[in-house]
């Protein structure tokens, strides 16, 4: 039941607000026996005693009642304004990710042992990842995050969100148990994008992909992958979280194949290489990011140093203005009249007691 700006959540206690009236009866002991009292002088605290008293007394009757009503300001969505953005935080969260990173000075180490220090010394890439993004999120208040995690599927933890308990506690949960052996990279992108479909855009938009393989496109993922993040203007960036003899993508160049100029020996060798390339599927998927029509950023971590001097500049790219939609959950206002009861009935107490000392 609501009246203006607020609400009752039991508005059948609102019957038993004329009892608030009862104070107001005269009673027979306020009858006077005398047929006249002109001739004494008027006594001005007592009006006013009497007054106050039966104010309080109506005050404190119609603060329970209406307490008990459950009044409220009804739940309502503010617009604010902020700076970040509106990130998806999308995380592989197959097997291979519980492999372990390259330690800190991987490259001071002979190549023929990186492989035992890296198992002996490395920490996993899923927790280093976990780890950083908890820092990222909580560092950004104003960013709207939402997190899916995904490996033969996608799976949608938290929706678009600025409460960043719920997406900290998301984030925990990803390092519950063992991740699947398959992963499906264009199921997951797809996905993501689509939750962005059906929200009104507010400002700068951004899928951040954590994940340490590649994939092999087809042409329909591809396209529904190009057009739904230049619908709905979405930047990428990857986090490519590399794997022990995996490719340097940082190494890739974004120019189309070479062409082969006749017989040239050295251009039909540079251009075999090029495509003998397209077979590895890290190398594979980042071609097809550089070639899509909305922004595209790399950035490749060897260590948990580099994944941390990555995670810092994705927060540095990101930080332009933002509106969003802020829904403020109904405000219960009965603490507020049972306090002001409370408070009545403490000075009728007050009122109580010296009117019987000044009897005694």
């Amino acid at each position: 039941m609501t009246f203006g700006a607020i609400d009752f959540a039991q508005p059948w206690a609102l019957l038993l607000l004329p009892l608030a009236a009862l104070p107001l009866l005269r009673r027979r002991r306020d009858t006077l026996l005398f047929p006249t009292l002109d001739w004494l002088p008027r006594d001005r605290a007592g009006r006013i005693a009497g007054f106050a008293w039966r104010a309080l007394a109506v005050l404190a009757l119609a603060g329970i009642v209406l307490a008990l009503a459950g009044p409220g300001t009804p739940e309502s969505t503010v617009t604010r304004t902020g700076r970040g953005a509106e990130i998806m935080i999308l995380m592989d969260r197959s097997r291979s990710m519980d492999a372990r990173m390259k330690p800190s000075d991987w490259r001071t180490i002979d190549p023929h042992s990186l492989l035992y220090q890296v198992e002996s010394r490395g920490e996993p890439k899923s927790a280093v990842a976990r780890d950083l993004l908890s820092k990222f999120v909580e560092q950004r208040p104003d960013d709207r995050f939402a997190l899916m995690f995904f490996s033969a599927g996608p799976m949608n933890v938290v929706p678009f969100t600025q409460h960043d308990a719920v997406v900290q506690a998301g984030i925990k949960a990803g390092g519950l148990g063992r991740g699947l052996s398959d992963t499906d990279v264009g199921r997951a992108l797809t996905a993501a994008i689509d939750t962005f479909n059906a929200r009104a855009y507010t400002g700068s938009r951004i899928i951040l992909l954590v994940t340490d393989g590649g994939a092999h496109l087809d042409e329909p993922t591809r396209k529904r992958v190009r057009e739904g993040l230049q619908a709905n203007r979405i930047a990428l960036h990857w986090l490519y979280l590399r794997t022990l003899n995996a490719p340097e993508l940082d190494a890739e160049a974004s120019a189309p194949p070479p062409q082969a100029d006749g017989d040239d020996p050295a251009a039909i060798e540079t251009r075999n290489a090029y495509y003998a390339q397209e077979s590895i599927a890290e190398v594979s998927l980042h071609r097809f990011f550089q070639s899509l029509p909305v922004t595209y950023r790399l950035y490749q971590a060897d260590s948990p140093e580099d994944l941390a001097t990555a995670v810092a500049e994705v927060g540095r790219q990101q930080n332009f203005p933002l509106d969003f939609d802020e829904r403020v959950p109904r405000q219960d206002h009965s603490r507020l009249l049972f306090s002001l009861a409370a408070l009545c009935c403490a000075l009728l107490l007050v009122y109580r007691s010296l009117l019987l000392r000044s009897w005694l």
